[in-house]
Formats: C-alpha cells, sequence, structure tokens
C-alpha cells in the first residue's frame, strides 16, 4: 500500500468517525458541566448574619467545559491519527534505544543522589524535610505493592496498618520509655498482626468486594482510634513522642549529645539529616527484602495468585497462606513507616490517618506500575513533589495536578514502569527434540 493510500484510509476513517467524535465530545461535555457546576458555576458562603451566600461564575464554567469538549476531539482525532501510522514511527529507534540505556543507570544515579541530598542541601530545611515525606511515601509505596502490584489483592485501607505502627511506637515510647530501635520492630510485629487479622475475612473475596472490605477496616481502626480516648488520647492524639538516638546518644544541645561528644557546633539540622537517612535505610530494607522475597516461591506464588487466582488452585498453591502472608509483609513495612512518622512528628492524632492517605499511597503504586520498584520511586517523587511544585496556583492545583494524571495514565495506562517480567525464566534457549512432542509423549 503507497502512502497516498494509506493517507486516503486514514482520511476516511477520520470522517466516518466525525459523528462518534462529536458524541464522546458532548458526552465529556455533559460531564463535566454536572461535575464542575457546583464546585466553580456556584459559589456559597457564610455572610455576615450568619445566613448563606452565594454567587455565579458560569463564564469560568463554561471557559471549562469548552476545553473540555475541544479537548475530547483533539484527543480522539490523535488516537484516529495515530493509530494507522503506528506509534513505532513516531518514536525513532535510536530514542527507544537511549531510553533503554537510560534505564539501567537510572536507579543507580537516583540512589546516589538521595545519599548526596543532605550535603547538597544541607542549608535548605525545606528541601530536606521534602525529601524525608518523599521517602515515606516511597517506603509506603513499596509495602502496599507488595499486596496490589505482586499479589493483586486491591486494599484500600493500608493506612490502617499505618496508624497502627504509628500509635503502637508513640504508646510504647510514652507510656514505657523505651526506645526507638525497640519499639520499631515491635511497631512493625502488631501492624503485621493485625494484617493478618485483616486477611482472614477477605480470604474468598476479590475485586471490588475486597476493596470495600479493607476500605471498611481503614475505617475501623480510625473510629477506634478516636472513640477509645482512655488509651489512644482520641481526637487529642498523642504528644511527647520521644525523638530517636544514634545508640543512645541524643542528637539534641545537652552535653550528653552527639554535637557535644564530637566537639562540633550543635545545629538542629543534625537531627534532620540522621531522620533523612534512618527513612531511607528503612526505604532500602524494604526495598531488599521485597526484591528478594519476589526470587521464593511465596514471591512465586503471589504472582501466580495476581494473575489468575483459579490457575492458582489448580497448581496446588495454597491461596490462604499465600493472601495472608502478602497482608502481613505488607503491614509490616506500613509499621514500620507508621513508627518513623510518629518519631518524625513527635506528635501524632487521627487526622493524619484518613483514607485520603490510603488513596494517595495506592494512586502512587497504579502509577509508578504495579510491581515495579522504581516505577513507585518515580511515582512518589513525582506526586509528593507535583503538589508542593503547584502550591502557589492554589484553588486550581489538584485541577492541574489531576489533569497530568489523567494524561499520563492514557500515555501510559500501565504506569511509568509497567511490566510483569517473570521472577523465574530460562536464561538460554534449549532445543527440544521432535520425539518428545509427538502425539501420545508429552
Amino acid at each position: 500500500m503507497t502512502a497516498l493510500s494509506q493517507e486516503t484510509v486514514s482520511a476516511t476513517r477520520t470522517a466516518a468517525g466525525i459523528p462518534f467524535i462529536l458524541k464522546k465530545a458532548f458526552l465529556s461535555a455533559l460531564v463535566a458541566l454536572v461535575l464542575f457546576s457546583l464546585m466553580i458555576g456556584i459559589r456559597t458562603e457564610a455572610g455576615p448574619d450568619g445566613q448563606l451566600t452565594y454567587w455565579t461564575r458560569f463564564g469560568e464554567l463554561a471557559s471549562i467545559v469548552g476545553i473540555v469538549f475541544g479537548g475530547s476531539i483533539l484527543i480522539e482525532l490523535a488516537r484516529q491519527w495515530i493509530g494507522p501510522i503506528g506509534a513505532e514511527k513516531l518514536v525513532p529507534p535510536a530514542v527507544h534505544r537511549g531510553m533503554s540505556i537510560l534505564g539501567h543507570y537510572l536507579a543507580p544515579a537516583l540512589l546516589i543522589f538521595t545519599l548526596l541530598v543532605p550535603v547538597i542541601f544541607y542549608n535548605q530545611r525545606y528541601i530536606l524535610d521534602l525529601a524525608i515525606l518523599v521517602l515515606t511515601y516511597v517506603m509506603l509505596g513499596w509495602g502496599l505493592n507488595v499486596v496490589v502490584g505482586l499479589a493483586g489483592l486491591l486494599d484500600l485501607g493500608y493506612v490502617a496498618f499505618y496508624a497502627v505502627g504509628a500509635y503502637s511506637y508513640a504508646l510504647l515510647a510514652t507510656n514505657f520509655g523505651w526506645s526507638f530501635w525497640i519499639c520499631l520492630p515491635l511497631a512493625g510485629i502488631l501492624a503485621a498482626m493485625w494484617g493478618v487479622m485483616l486477611g482472614f475475612p477477605v480470604l474468598r473475596l476479590r475485586g471490588d468486594y475486597l476493596a470495600i472490605v479493607t476500605l471498611a477496616f481503614g475505617e475501623i481502626i480510625r473510629l477506634v482510634i478516636i472513640n477509645w480516648q482512655s488509651l489512644t488520647g482520641g481526637p487529642n492524639g498523642v504528644t511527647g513522642i520521644p525523638r530517636p538516638t544514634l545508640f543512645g546518644i541524643p542528637l539534641d544541645n545537652s552535653d550528653d549529645g552527639l554535637a557535644a561528644k564530637l566537639g562540633i557546633e550543635y545545629s538542629p539540622t543534625h537531627r534532620i539529616v540522621f531522620l533523612f537517612y534512618l527513612i531511607l535505610a528503612l526505604a532500602l530494607l524494604t526495598n531488599w527484602v521485597t526484591i528478594r522475597l519476589r526470587r521464593l516461591p511465596i514471591g512465586r506464588a503471589w504472582e501466580a495468585l495476581r494473575e489468575d487466582e483459579v490457575a492458582c488452585r489448580a497448581l496446588g498453591i495454597n491461596t490462604t497462606t499465600t493472601k495472608l502472608t502478602a497482608f502481613a509483609t505488607g503491614a509490616l513495612f506500613g509499621g514500620f513507616a507508621g513508627a518513623f512518622f510518629a518519631t518524625r512528628q513527635g506528635f501524632i492524632s487521627p487526622e493524619s490517618f484518613t483514607f485520603q492517605e490510603s488513596a494517595l499511597v495506592l494512586a502512587i503504586v497504579v502509577l509508578g506500575g504495579m510491581g515495579s520498584q522504581l516505577g513507585v520511586a518515580l511515582a512518589a517523587l513525582a506526586m509528593i513533589g507535583g503538589f508542593e511544585l503547584f502550591r502557589g496556583l492554589e484553588i486550581y492545583r489538584m485541577l492541574v495536578f489531576g489533569w497530568a494524571m489523567v494524561l499520563i495514565m492514557i500515555w501510559r495506562p500501565r504506569g511509568l514502569i509497567g511490566h510483569r517480567a517473570p521472577t523465574v525464566y530460562l536464561k538460554k534457549a534449549q532445543a527440544i527434540s521432535s520425539d518428545l512432542v509427538k502425539e501420545g509423549h508429552g
């Protein structure tokens, strides 16, 4: 087929699909009109006398609806144009090779840069705090990736294990005076126990039903924390949570502090740098354990469960043990992250463990690519850093960020680094004799 005939076919398809394109664009605009009519079109506010006042912004509403209508047409036209041409012609082979080479060096380069962040930005407290927050969500994403990415179990209540770890450390440290290094493994073990408790009721559930039960579990934990005031402090939370020490040496301005023992000038940044390397070590530990588990039989069982639970049962895999270990392992890392969050903040309350946190961590896992460790790290950097990047846009920040996520999911529907490479495969192709594949012989 010549290039002229290809262009003719493409033009014919576009002309035939114009009614469909217009219909889809009209439906998209109608949905946008319904969604944004109360968010943008009509604004309400309490007046000085206590009565409700409102004003309209129909011009901005019409602009948003028009953008949605035009954007839907452009997207459909681009799809029809790219379809016959082929994506491989839009991206040259040299670019593909360059991206492949870059992918091999991206993870080591990112790790080296992360190790040097406290050195490069030592005097910039804001960047150090943001880096600690990003690493916390990287660790949470890697923990949830075990449940969602490897085992294929949709968990919407992961924040419950995060809360159990945080409150376990806070209550043990404040009531018994135990150090961070003793409470850290205990917080992880307690969170893993709650993961097993969650696993038992959902053994026969899958898909949407599993998501609903895990969502309810997260809300139950939050409501228990709010109402059990004698233990958790209720809405007031827990204050005065001890800070971690370096082998028993506090990082403060006292005579027994680390700065005094080393004979250097004390700086509050010392504690921030220590917390940075602490959460980095915990995140790398999570990554190392996850990679090792993927190569073990239990890791391959998780992947088999993710692909097809019926086939997994037919192969003789115990799905009960497989699901429980997935929930327990993911909850363990969530408990570690919660303990670190508690010692970093020095104060925790139920407002820090809402469903929004679970949704954010799940979005990081899905956006990065389920099962991809590097993808989760890049997604956490993009999402947490993206919130800060668009902070100056105020009310339009979430709108811009939402559009960015939609475009990324259209461009990369399986995530930034979406792959399901097998953990066990033959490194060299082996020839099989024709006698072994004859009828009746194999």
